[in-house]
């Protein structure tokens, strides 16, 4: 079969090249759109890398300023976050307003890699143990489900202006949030992504388990996407 193919150019500030086959059946079709992220992944990684320490710094103050003017950390609600490492936008200053606020904090765990599978157990400020992707997690038993949070601050490689993320591939937070897919009227937990402003894509295709964005915050602002309120 000779795949027909519509070649689509963004002519946007991060100009890519999208490439959608017509007539290939859904699985041809994945395979096709997942070897092109991968490929943004590495891009988007980059240009990650290329901020020096001093801008990565000076955004993650601001996206924390930005947060503290948000009710989002208000009543005390349990909330969703984090651990930042590398290059991702640092969530350190965000625990600590949490906790200034009485906001519970609650951390991934994995709990199955083989089902690639998570939960989020409270943050005692001591974490011991380290995962297999070398991210920090918390050892207390202390866990909550997803949907009981009042918001999860996510992080991520890429966003665009309809609230699509693109992750790191692993598909953890879709499937600990893949209930949000199913809601049309109350939408909890609020979904809030962290990024730098070069993360911006003027376009990602979301794939069928992809769960959107309610939200994201930048230095320049936060900014919400489509119905969503600022509760």
């Amino acid at each position: 079969m000779i795949p027909l193919v519509a070649l689509v150019e963004s002519n946007g500030s991060h100009r890519q090249l999208r490439v959608t086959p017509l007539n290939f059946p859904a699985e041809a079709r994945d395979t096709v759109r997942d070897s092109a992220r991968d490929a943004l992944r590495q891009r988007l990684r980059s240009r990650r890398r290329e901020l020096g320490a001093a801008q990565r710094a000076a955004a993650s103050q601001a996206i924390t300023r930005h947060i503290y003017a948000t009710r989002w950390l208000h009543g005390a609600r349990p909330i969703g976050l984090y651990v930042s490492v590398g290059f991702e936008v640092s969530t350190e200053a965000l625990r600590k307003l949490a906790q200034r606020r009485r906001c519970p904090v609650f951390l991934p765990r994995i709990s199955d890699y083989r089902r690639r599978a998570m939960l989020f157990a409270r943050d005692r400020e001591h974490l011991s143990l380290l995962n297999r992707y070398g991210i920090p997690e918390p050892a207390v038993a202390e866990t909550l489900p997803a949907r009981a949070l009042s918001v999860v601050f996510v992080p991520l490689l890429g966003f665009d202006g309809d609230g699509a993320r693109l992750g790191s591939g692993a598909g953890y937070y879709d499937r600990a949030l893949a209930f949000r897919r199913h809601r049309h009227s109350w939408h909890r937990p609020l979904l809030v992504g962290l990024a730098y402003r070069c993360q911006r894509l003027d376009h990602i295709e979301l794939g069928r388990h992809d769960v959107p964005l309610d939200a994201v915050v930048t230095e320049d602002g936060v900014e919400y996407f489509k119905a969503t309120t600022a509760g």
